[in-house]
């Protein structure tokens, strides 16, 4: 059963940085989200930092002082040279894991770099996991590498699938790889992949074991907010997926 959202937008003001790849035309506040937690009887879930206002998780911040710390959690992103206080402060607030947004040509950090090792050292200090939204080409290249951090790794939306789940690139790369502790996924957004995914997580699940597994509504469907639906693929998922496990892992939260 899905308890919670562990992949939504939240922003009150609208303050894109310079270059930023897309900039919606409405906020998404707070309590429009937590409308539709109560609506759908979903215990709490996760905020993830918006791409368009890169680095400055302020609202992102001011959201998490809002909610109750045991049902709600967030994902900053941040610099390869946050220091120890800067992330201390980020899980003092109630930041689990920092995002990695790769797509769309986005230079991957290569994980052997010292200054990537020592940044990586810092998120397993301070509990925290690494998020990461990559094409499913690019990301099978990466795969082995990600797989040996020590640091929990979460895919996002899938691994944004971009084949027939038999050839998806990511899901071969994964079936190749013996090691696969600490790899979680996102089940989420199918619109930013394949139309339909089931087949993919079919595949998913036999490659992983359920607890792997959690769901985001991706909400507000940035560039997609006309089309998409708020409870996406959770319908499916409820009776294959028991998110208690990941949530608690990944994000220290529990259902009341």
């Amino acid at each position: 059963m899905i308890r919670f959202d562990c992949h939504v937008h939240i922003f009150e003001q609208i303050t894109p940085i310079a270059g930023a790849r897309y900039v919606p035309v409405s906020p998404a506040p707070l309590v429009d989200w937590q409308a539709r937690l109560q609506q759908h009887g979903l215990q709490g879930g996760v905020i993830v930092q918006v791409s368009f206002l890169g680095e400055d998780n302020t609202q992102l911040l001011q959201a998490l002082k809002q909610l109750d710390k045991q049902r709600f959690a967030g994902v900053a992103v941040v610099s390869l040279d946050s220091n120890d206080d800067a992330l201390a402060a980020l899980s003092a607030a109630g930041v689990r894991g920092v995002r990695w947004n790769l797509i769309a040509g986005a230079t991957v950090p290569d994980v052997t770099d010292p200054q990537v090792q020592r940044f990586l050292g810092r998120l397993r200090d301070h509990d925290m996991h690494l998020e990461i939204q990559l094409e499913s080409g690019r990301l099978a290249a990466v795969l082995p590498g990600l797989l040996a951090l020590p640091v929990p790794l979460v895919i996002d939306h899938l691994g944004l699938p971009e084949s027939d789940a038999a050839h998806e690139p990511w899901l071969n790369a994964l079936q190749s790889e013996r090691k696969r502790d600490g790899l979680y996924v996102k089940l989420s957004a199918p619109y930013r992949g394949v139309a339909d995914p089931d087949l993919h997580i079919a595949r998913l699940l036999t490659l992983l074991p359920p607890e792997r597994f959690f769901w985001g509504s991706d909400w507000p469907h940035t560039r997609f907010e006309d089309g998409a639906d708020y409870l996406g693929l959770k319908a499916r998922l409820d009776e294959q997926i028991d998110d208690t496990s990941a949530v608690a892992t990944l994000y220290a939260l529990s259902a009341h």
